[in-house]
């Protein structure tokens, strides 16, 4: 019996079962990748980052811890995702007043057989809903948008970079 052609989704097998990818023949290689976010808010919400007067304390600073977090736990709610030993998660958070936004952009690095872009995207997503959750009393029609990766690099398919930045 013919195999169906392979998809070029990685997580299904032929018969269109979701496996968990086998990286086991893969070189491991420095991997390094780059998500970024923002979340959109009332300027009088984001004055109360900026001063550090939400009621629950220093919204970025404990945004920061969760993005970190998060990353560090993606295997654990992305349910075909390895779980990797990150060498370093780094967030920054950078304020816009004219367009009422928040950016997070959180890089994830390993050494290792597979990827870290869910680990950044992760970081980056949990970040901003870490800000939301701080200041939700405040303003709950903040907007959580444009979460994507910007670059990727390591592995077989080396270096990738999103057309806009």
């Amino acid at each position: 019996m013919a195999h169906p052609p392979a998809s070029p989704l990685t997580h299904f097998d032929p018969q269109g079962q979701a496996h968990m990818v086998d990286v086991g023949a893969k070189q491991e290689t420095a991997r390094r990748a780059v998500a970024v976010g923002r979340i959109r808010m009332r300027p009088e919400t984001l004055a109360l980052i900026r001063e550090g007067n939400a009621k629950k304390g220093d919204v970025l600073g404990i945004a920061r811890i969760a993005a970190i977090q998060g990353a560090k736990r993606t295997a654990d709610l992305i349910p075909l995702c390895h779980p990797i030993a990150l060498t370093r998660v780094a967030v920054e958070f950078s304020l816009d007043e004219s367009a009422h936004t928040v950016t997070c952009s959180a890089t994830a690095e390993c050494h290792g057989r597979t990827g870290v872009e869910m680990e950044a995207l992760t970081a980056a997503s949990v970040g901003l809903l870490t800000i939301y959750d701080m200041c939700k009393a405040a303003d709950r029609g903040m907007e959580i948008e444009s979460v994507r990766l910007l670059e990727k690099e390591g592995g077989k398919s080396g270096h990738w970079q999103a057309e806009t930045a």
